[in-house]
């Protein structure tokens, strides 16, 4: 059974717990570069791709949940609030008027609460350099205007934090399993795949970062961004990280998903060999089999909902600075239900978590094995991430590349790999390190 727990702000004299916001339009910022400049508050909440997305300041209301139904009663609660709600917001493009910010555990049987966050100050900027301000609260005597959402976006930003330099005393300790176990528990996992219990299991590790002073995560965040632009790097509640892997994005009733499965590390690439990711990728039936069943495992669970869906017939090699991945971008467009209501972007990231390329397939023999095998509580690493505004569109990516910030000095890292018939645990564990390189190097540590 679940628990939920509401945690709206308590209202003081004059208050109600209705949300009121006002979304107002900005001067245009240049797409690539523009939020960045917002991204100065550790305890900011983020969601930026090629210089566009949300940074959110503050904090106006919460929902934790934990359990089987953590996805229902989210939207549960999500529903409730915007039926008490005052929105003003001329603009009505996905992610402006009043947004949750939402962080939810991978596993059912995890005691990690997942959550949804009502930020009190939001900053958008779409592709096109369109940029926007919210405001929002929970006070029925507020002043809704541009000058009141400027006025608390200004006190936000007059407080950054500063960035830390690296110490001689930070080092990379080892997680649940030493390297040894990880091979052995990936050579388990061949095991009972070759004896046709499953097709595919992801087995993820993890290694933690102890630092000398706190971390800087808006300085984490702002060097992921940069360099990994056509990731999206996220950051909400200490969960922070640059995910390639888009779980689902709904716009005006258009769902797209990105699907990444097959990796090659680029630092062990020959020079002067452009074709080497193609030919070694596209050329390898254990990377193209492990892709297809991620890519089968997305498109038949997401059907249901839709009315027509395109994806590409070969995946593409996605090069990123530390690896390359087959991909794979899906398109639907969405179909109302008997009642005439179409699916929101949270609806369909319960029907589609968890995936074959983060869990396994078939799921419920991959989820029973990853409990016996990893030894570790993954929480929200592997677990979706990102965002829902009132229309029911959002973006959620699935947190990979990615650090739990645990005390101010210590963080965990997590990555993971898919295991098939063919996978040899030396590869294996070193793909691992290769997943965990932007994280170590964004907190500018090394092995």
């Amino acid at each position: 059974m679940s628990t939920p727990s509401l945690t709206a702000l308590p209202p003081a004299p004059g208050q109600s717990r209705g949300l009121r916001s006002i979304t107002v339009a900005r001067a245009a910022m240049d797409p690539r570069t523009g939020l960045l400049d917002h991204v100065v508050r550790n305890d900011a909440h983020t969601w930026i791709r090629r210089g566009g997305g949300l940074v959110a300041y503050g904090e106006t209301a919460r929902f934790t949940v934990t359990g089987p139904d953590r996805f229902t009663q989210a939207q549960e609660w999500w529903r409730r609030e915007l039926a008490g709600a005052e929105v003003l917001d001329d603009l009505g493009i996905p992610g402006t008027g009043l947004i949750a910010f939402g962080s939810f555990a991978f596993s059912k049987t995890s005691p990690h609460e997942s959550r949804l966050i009502v930020p009190r100050v939001v900053v958008g900027c779409d592709g096109d350099g369109r940029a926007w301000l919210t405001l929002i609260t929970a006070d029925a005597e507020a002043e809704l205007s541009a000058e009141a959402a400027e006025a608390a976006l200004a006190a936000y930003l007059s407080e950054p934090d500063a960035g830390r330099t690296p110490g001689p005393g930070d080092r990379l300790g080892p997680g649940v399993l030493s390297e040894d176990q990880y091979q052995r528990a990936v050579a388990e996992g061949v095991k009972h795949v070759q004896a046709g219990e499953l097709s595919k299991l992801v087995l993820a590790r993890d290694v933690v970062a102890h630092l000398e002073t706190p971390v800087a995560t808006a300085q984490v965040l702002r060097d992921l961004a940069v360099r990994y632009e056509d990731c999206w790097t996220y950051a909400v509640d200490g969960l922070i990280g640059s995910t390639p892997e888009m779980l689902i994005k709904v716009e005006n009733n258009t769902a797209r998903a990105r699907v990444l499965a097959g990796t090659l590390d680029r630092a062990n690439a020959p020079d002067g060999d452009p074709d080497y990711a193609t030919r070694v990728l596209a050329g390898s039936e254990k990377q193209l089999h492990e892709h297809q069943i991620a890519i089968d495992s997305l498109t038949e669970t997401l059907q249901p909902f839709t009315s027509s869906m395109t994806s590409h017939s070969e995946p593409f090699v996605l090069q990123l600075p530390n690896v390359w991945h087959l991909a794979s971008d899906v398109t639907a467009q969405l179909a109302a239900d008997d009642d005439g209501r179409v699916p929101t972007s949270l609806a369909l990231v319960q029907a589609l978590h968890p995936t074959a390329a983060v869990c396994g397939t078939p799921t419920t023999v991959a989820g029973a094995l990853i409990r016996e095998l990893e030894h570790l509580q993954r929480g929200p690493y592997a677990g979706p991430v990102g965002w829902i505004d009132a229309g029911g569109n959002g973006e959620w990516g699935i947190a990979l590349r990615g650090a739990v910030v645990e005390t101010p000095t210590r963080v965990r890292l997590y990555a993971g790999c898919g295991i098939v018939e063919g996978s040899q645990p030396a590869a294996e564990l070193a793909e691992t390190w290769s997943k965990f390189r932007p994280m170590i190097e964004a907190l500018g540590l090394s092995r």
